[in-house]
């Protein structure tokens, strides 16, 4: 349902830019392009969540050497899945800085300080994350095997 949404909000978009091309100036075209390519990876980042958590925590989809399985389906766990979503954010909210930087004329420098502490947040909260996570399979990992 929600991809539904998505894909609408692409195709709405695409037409708006495409039905207004002769008016649009270079700025707003790129902007517009921004915004396709964000309602796109959104759209992303809900599939591989979707299809990442159920893989983790309901059941194997068993498409093993099918030629569409992604490629992260096949080692995907909960680690995984966080860093992933995590990066996906990144790329996402990056999206945003670069419209905000691009349209700067028209925003205030408080709209635009607090988007890029917010990315800021988004960057540490990744490093977090990836640092706990290679700590984690670091000493999962090192510990010797009990003896049975």
């Amino acid at each position: 349902m929600v991809q539904g949404v998505y894909a609408y909000k692409f195709i709405a978009s695409l037409w708006h830019l495409l039905s207004d091309l002769d008016v649009l100036s270079e700025t707003e075209i790129m902007l517009s392009v921004l915004g396709l390519i964000d309602v796109v990876m959104i759209a992303n980042l809900l599939l591989m969540v979707t299809v990442g958590g159920y893989e983790t925590f309901v059941s194997r989809l068993r498409i093993d050497n099918h030629p569409d399985q992604p490629e992260w389906l096949s080692h995907v766990n909960a680690s995984v899945l966080k860093v992933k979503l995590s990066m996906a954010i990144i790329s996402i909210s990056s999206i945003h800085l670069l419209q905000t930087f691009i349209n700067a004329s028209k925003l205030s420098p408080q709209t635009m300080m607090w988007q890029l502490l917010i990315h800021l947040g988004f960057l540490v909260s990744a490093a977090a994350i990836a640092y706990t996570d290679k700590l984690l399979y670091s000493t999962l990992h090192s510990a010797p095997a009990s003896p049975h």
